[in-house]
């Protein structure tokens, strides 16, 4: 399980940054991120490993996420941007090797607990309407392959998480279905068993959270989740804007300058 990740590239100059995709296993959705940030700075995306002959794990994402920092960054330290489950997985990762990055930065970061995964279900249902719910009830009969049904699933529900975007296209370049059931069964393993989010408390670099306020996971109850652990964790909430702020008219250009700021006071 050593095979060298695809990594997109963008820009050739000033401090280096690692965008981590959400899904899991949604690859290539963080690309308009990485192109307008390309200007200013070294931008990498790796798309993160997929199923193979073993299960994937957290600790298995963290070791490859290490693997990169290492033969791409050092001896400079890379901020990393995490959105939705690559928040998570960037915060594992500094948590395991605190030190290694020069920030974080998650952006509409999954969940930590029950109640705030719940939250999260509620928002989900009352935002499907009756034609959605059968539609996705259907899916499992419809499609066998779970990559493909993942990808359906992906564009269907789509609109859910979006307020207003000038462009809902996040570019996913494929998805896998069990590298998304592995990964994920495996941070819920972690949180019943109280690693996750107590490990962090580990963390020492600066953390900035970026949150829409239409986003159904619940960003004031994650963050509350997370602040105990992590102090000097910085909270803002965009108004009228959903769960990609680099896709959405209103919030699109206060997001890329916040997150701008942040990254060149931050730079190693």
């Amino acid at each position: 399980m050593n095979d060298p990740l695809e990594i997109r590239r963008y820009g050739d100059s000033g401090s280096t940054v690692i965008l981590l995709h959400g899904g899991p296993a949604a690859p290539g959705s963080m690309a308009g991120l990485g192109r307008e940030l390309g200007d200013e700075f070294r931008v990498l995306e790796p798309f993160q490993r997929g199923a193979g002959d073993e299960p994937l794990t957290v600790a298995r994402h963290v070791a490859d996420l290490q693997g990169i920092v290492e033969a791409e960054c050092a001896p400079d330290r890379p901020a990393l941007i995490g959105s939705s489950w690559g928040a998570m997985l960037a915060l594992a990762h500094a948590a395991q090797h605190p030190g290694q990055v020069s920030s974080l930065v998650l952006v509409g970061c999954g969940t930590f607990d029950p109640e705030a995964r719940k939250r999260f279900q509620d928002v989900f249902r009352e935002r499907s309407d009756p034609a959605l719910k059968q539609r996705i009830a259907r899916l499992a009969e419809e499609i066998e392959d779970r990559s493909e049904r993942l990808m359906t699933m992906g564009e269907l529900i789509q609109p859910l998480y979006n307020f207003d975007p000038k462009d809902p296209d996040l570019e996913v370049a494929h998805c896998d279905g069990r590298a998304h059931h592995e990964t994920w069964s495996d941070m819920l393993r972690l949180q019943r068993e109280g690693v996750y989010p107590a490990a962090f408390a580990a963390i020492e670099e600066p953390v900035l959270m970026l949150h829409g306020s239409f986003d159904p996971h619940p960003g004031a109850m994650i963050r509350d989740s997370l602040k105990p652990f992590i102090p000097q964790l910085e909270y803002h909430e965009f108004a009228e804007c959903g769960h990609y702020p680099w896709v959405e008219r209103a919030a699109r250009d206060e997001f890329l300058a916040r997150l701008r700021t942040w990254l060149r006071s931050r730079a190693s």
